[in-house]
């Protein structure tokens, strides 16, 4: 809750004229609880759970020659049926894991510095600190993704993630409770070196779950503007983990591609886009264009 009861006390305090933006906040934000705007993350989950991979479900009922070019294991098609049952059990653990534990968070949120009040921070200072949150989560959450590829981590745990072997967009958050408990620990990291506004803390919850779902998508579509971010693996290097499934020991980085290619962990994929170079240059049976491999289940397995 902001310390000011008008706007007029708010510029006189800050010394200047609000901007549009912080005038748009402080009519929202100015009578509700810090507790209360905290919150809003559940909405924004539960909304990008429900509805950012819609556009992908109907592609993949409705799958026309145009797309299916793109879709990077084209012989697997899931049901409707199928596709709701992933996104019922993604709910399940939404309303029993994810918020209740984004509810008892919250002290952790004030303990670091998250703030609600003016002046808000500018573009700049925004798109800094998500960037500074995004290497740190990605740097943690590989090697807690290493470590639940071994034999214990994927038993237990990371194998109810692997049951989608060629992933949907629903199945990006689609895992084991103490999986989602572990990774949320990197999440948060970011945000507890480099604490911003709440505001940053929104939009890194929701990017940080849109860019799963991207990754998750199974298919790489070209026109995808993550394709200009230097560095990021996409859905093509993440469907790549997921076809190879529990003996995978490639391609754990969840955003970008440094980590692997650092810890000598991306052979196998980068091995994989040769041979399927090669067998398109000898006229072999991939079907290839210019943006990723598109290959079939009995081609990954002949390796």
């Amino acid at each position: 809750m902001l310390p000011y009861q008008s706007l007029q006390e708010a510029e006189l305090a800050l010394g200047r004229e609000l901007t549009l933006a912080e005038k748009l906040w402080f009519n929202y934000s100015a009578q509700k609880s810090d507790y209360y705007l905290y919150c809003h993350n559940l909405l924004f989950l539960f909304c990008v759970f429900s509805f950012v991979p819609l556009p992908l479900v109907f592609i993949e009922l409705k799958l026309s020659k145009n797309i299916s070019k793109y879709k990077l294991q084209p012989k697997i098609r899931l049901s409707f049926q199928e596709m709701f049952r992933c996104y019922k059990d993604v709910m399940w653990m939404f309303f029993v894991v994810v918020g209740p534990l984004q509810l008892v968070s919250y002290p952790t949120i004030k303990w670091i510095g998250i703030r609600t009040g003016l002046p808000l921070p500018s573009a700049w200072e925004i798109v800094l600190q998500l960037f500074v949150y995004f290497l740190v989560e990605d740097f943690g959450n590989y090697w807690i993704h290493r470590f639940l590829h071994n034999k214990w981590g994927y038993e237990k745990i990371h194998r109810v993630h692997h049951e989608y072997t060629a992933p949907i967009g629903f199945a990006a958050p689609y895992a084991h409770w103490a999986e989602i408990l572990i990774l949320g620990i990197p999440s948060f990291l970011g945000p507890a070196m480099v604490p911003g506004h709440m505001i940053t803390f929104w939009l890194w919850i929701i990017l940080r779950q849109v860019e799963a779902i991207e990754t998750h998508s199974g298919y790489d579509f070209p026109w995808s503007p993550t394709k200009y971010i230097p560095f990021y693996g996409g859905a093509e290097y993440h469907d790549y983990h997921h076809f190879v499934g529990g003996q995978s020991q490639s391609n754990f980085a969840s955003v970008f591609t440094y980590c692997d290619y650092i810890y000598g962990t991306d052979k196998g994929y980068r091995y994989q886009k040769e041979h399927l170079k090669k067998l398109k240059d000898w006229g072999g049976s991939c079907e290839q264009n210019g943006n990723g491999y598109h290959i079939s289940n009995q081609d990954l397995k002949s390796e």
